[in-house]
């Protein structure tokens, strides 16, 4: 394989130019080459039964009477395979279609969950690993002489980790996460799989990243790989780049000449944009987005081509500050777990649902927690100018059987989701404790050790694994900061990473978080974790009428809800019945997320550069800390949040009756006004609200009788803001059991 880097063998470049549209495609000579055939629909299943797995992938095999399953899609949507963990055999029968001379055709599968092995008519593909990374195989022998249909077999295992302090699959949340049913099997064609013809050269792999967006000069890479397979062609190979805007102008076209090897060249080959339109957070600008098309040329006749849409955009993530574009930003947001625990099942709308959801909760980011999710998503993400934090798919505990597969498919999350602008950071491991217990239950002395020594001393998963990974995710994407592992504390040869914090929940109260930040600065750089449990909205799951005698035990174990913790902050046999229990748990929740927030906002780059709240939304029917239910019906928590993460906000500190305003924004608001109306009595205080930045106004006198208290921001440019503190107070009475 040839190497070529940075421009060698450019051989034209022209910015600028007026063109609209594809005007040197429209001109330029192409190979015959369809639209790819999609082989979603109705395939034949059965689960793996004796023999079954040898004969089936037999071209004669009759499988008349096996059941049909929607691919893409997960085998247990299908009632008759609710409860198999698998293997379970896929058979498809498709017509066979014509190959031009001379080109190529290829079969793709875009996702597998997790295992799979393909025949075609009897011959053995290959073998994938990996739920979120596509695989191919080419295909082109079985066009020359086709028989009357040909026959797909594929064999799917999406085996159950038996050892989840030494996990084999790289499935991060679908394997082991206390928000989502531990006896679901996300196993499947959960993916489209397609049919692709190519002239006689491929382009097997692109990868776009953005290495500069100044207001002068914008920059991205291209690492292409062409494949010539079997023959080198004898004429001459031409790679050509394409940039255009959102209205179809060309901002650049570049051409490369390519010294093809058998084997395969991959080139870097880096494209410059003159004084770009920068992608923004919506807090802060725009979202212009460009195209970038590749084709591979083969004697001036289009071979292949790929197209793929960015941005031009940086941000740098040092010591836990960001900065866009080079301006520093305070970044606010949540974790965001699978849109559906069916992940194959979410639409298009719902995905985008959730981005935008996020987006009207004055979010900055999500955190796409220990997932890939579907592409939908990014691109949403794209559009509405939402950052994420993405999570590579690691949680808790790996066996050494995963590190190699771990940092193949850390490369390969990077070439898939490389060039969305959305994604501004990645994490290689969430909480990397090879420990086995279950959150909300008590610990033995035992497991306390052994959580100790996984957090503070070296282990496997944290210097090997992680180490690993990060390297994989580094060397792909220089562009980009990687957190080597979440949730770690200073420890044994580590200055710790992010913080997690459940005050309120697994330990201390609610208002225990700003002490503990104020004790340990360090800890306050990047809080990605604190929340608390609330009981959904859509609740017939929870079966109320058995008030009080719930089924406690089946919620715990299938529907996440911790009632050994809810018994200590919000205690059921307190309340006389289900639905006043249900509202003080999302008041409680609310109260939680409200002064936690704006505890951190207060140091907000002194020490802290942003936090995420957990989590944001629900994926199956459950009792979460999320603020919005498997319905997207909203806890009292998400106008919490929302409230609390506004542009600019007056705020309480309601220990010691301190106010503050924070402006997010590039603008001072002189002579602003702020009145702080206590139990009916107003005092104002008037002065300047210093632009991105956090203003101390004053202090208020407050007492255990204090009951209502509302803040008012008045300035032309924000009109007024209003926010009130009354659950707060209530439930910083109630935990302190202030008479």
């Amino acid at each position: 394989m040839q190497v070529w880097p940075g421009a060698a063998g450019a051989r034209t470049a022209r910015p600028g130019r007026r063109d609209t549209g594809w005007v040197a495609s429209a001109a330029m000579p192409e190979a015959p080459n369809p639209s790819p055939r999609d082989l979603s629909g109705q395939w034949r299943v059965h689960v793996e039964d004796g023999d079954l797995a040898r004969r089936f992938l037999e071209p004669g095999y009759s499988d008349a009477d096996w059941p049909t399953i929607d691919v893409p899609g997960h085998w247990r949507a299908n009632p008759l395979f609710a409860d198999t963990d698998g293997p379970v055999l896929y058979r498809r029968r498709l017509e066979p279609a014509p190959l031009a001379e001379g080109h190529r055709r290829f079969l793709t599968f875009d996702g597998i969950f997790y295992f799979g092995d393909v025949w075609l008519d009897g011959h053995y593909l290959g073998a994938t690993e990996g739920y979120f990374s596509p695989h191919t195989f080419e295909v082109t022998r079985f066009a020359a002489t086709p028989p009357d249909e040909h026959t797909l077999a594929v064999e799917v295992a999406s085996p159950k980790q038996s050892d989840r302090t030494a996990k084999r699959t790289v499935t991060g949340v679908f394997s082991h996460w206390d928000n989502l049913d531990p006896d679901w099997n996300p196993g499947g064609i959960w993916r489209p799989v397609r049919i692709r013809d190519t002239g006689p050269v491929r382009i097997s792999w692109l990868r776009v990243l953005c290495t500069e967006a100044s207001e002068a000069r914008g920059q991205l890479q291209l690492d292409v790989t062409l494949d010539p397979g079997e023959t080198v062609p004898d004429a001459p190979v031409t790679l050509l780049a394409t940039v255009t805007d959102s209205t179809g102008r060309t901002l650049v076209e570049q051409e490369t000449d390519v010294d093809l090897a058998a084997g395969g060249t991959t080139l870097t080959v880096p494209v410059t944009v003159d004084h770009p339109d920068r992608w923004w957070p919506w807090r802060h600008g725009g979202q212009p987005r460009v195209h970038v098309e590749v084709r591979a040329l083969v004697d001036g006749v289009r071979s292949d081509h790929r197209r793929v849409t960015t941005a031009f955009r940086t941000v740098a993530v040092r010591d836990w500050q960001w900065w866009v574009n080079g301006e520093p930003i305070f970044v606010m947001g949540a974790n965001h777990g699978p849109t559906r625990m069916a992940l194959a099942e979410a639409t298009k709308d719902e995905l985008a649902r959730d981005v935008e959801l996020a987006r009207l909760a004055n979010l900055d980011l999500l955190r796409v927690h220990a997932h890939v999710t579907r592409p939908e998503f990014y691109d949403a993400a794209d559009a509405a100018g939402l950052l994420l934090w993405q999570d590579f798919p690691l949680q808790w505990g790996y066996g050494r059987g995963a590190r190699k597969q771990a940092a193949r498919q850390a490369r390969d999350m990077v070439d898939r989701l490389g060039h969305h602008p959305s994604v501004a950071m990645w994490c290689a491991h969430n909480e990397p404790l090879a420990v086995a217990f279950q959150p909300g239950e008590p610990m033995t002395a035992g497991q306390v050790a052994r959580v100790g020594a996984s957090m503070f001393l070296p282990s496997w998963n944290k210097d090997v694994l992680d180490r690993s990974v990060t390297h994989a995710i580094h060397k792909a994407d220089p562009t980009r900061f990687v957190d080597v592992h979440s949730g770690i504390l200073p420890g044994v040869g580590s200055l710790g990473t992010d913080s997690h914090f459940y005050f309120g929940w697994y330990h201390g109260e609610m208002d225990g978080l700003a002490p503990a930040l104020r004790a340990v600065p360090r800890l306050a750089r990047f809080v990605s974790e604190f929340g608390a449990q609330a009981v959904p909205p859509t609740d017939d799951f929870m079966e109320p009428e058995r008030w009080p005698l719930l089924d406690w035990d089946r919620l715990f174990e299938r529907h996440a809800c911790q009632k050994r913790r809810f018994d200590e902050y919000v205690p059921p046999a307190a309340f006389a019945d289900y639905d006043t229990w249900k509202l003080a748990t999302q008041r409680y929740q609310a109260a939680l997320i409200q002064l936690q927030v704006e505890d951190l906002r207060r140091l907000r780059l002194a020490p802290t550069g942003g936090f995420c709240q957990f989590c944001f939304a629900d994926g199956h029917p459950s009792v979460t800390w999320s603020v919005l239910d498997h319905r997207r019906i909203p806890k009292v928590g998400y106008a919490a949040l929302r409230s609390s993460c506004r542009s600019v906000l007056p705020m309480l500190e309601p220990r010691e009756g301190l106010v503050h305003v924070v402006n997010e924004t590039r603008d001072e608001l002189a002579d602003a006004t702020v009145e702080v109306t206590i139990d009916g009595r107003t005092r104002t205080f008037t002065g300047t609200i210093a632009a991105t930045g956090v203003t101390f106004v004053g202090r208020v006198h407050l007492d255990h009788r204090t009951g209502e208290v509302t803040l008012r921001l008045r300035h032309p440019a924000v009109g007024t803001v209003e926010h009130r503190y009354d659950d707060v107070l209530d439930w910083l009475r109630v935990v302190h059991d202030t008479p």
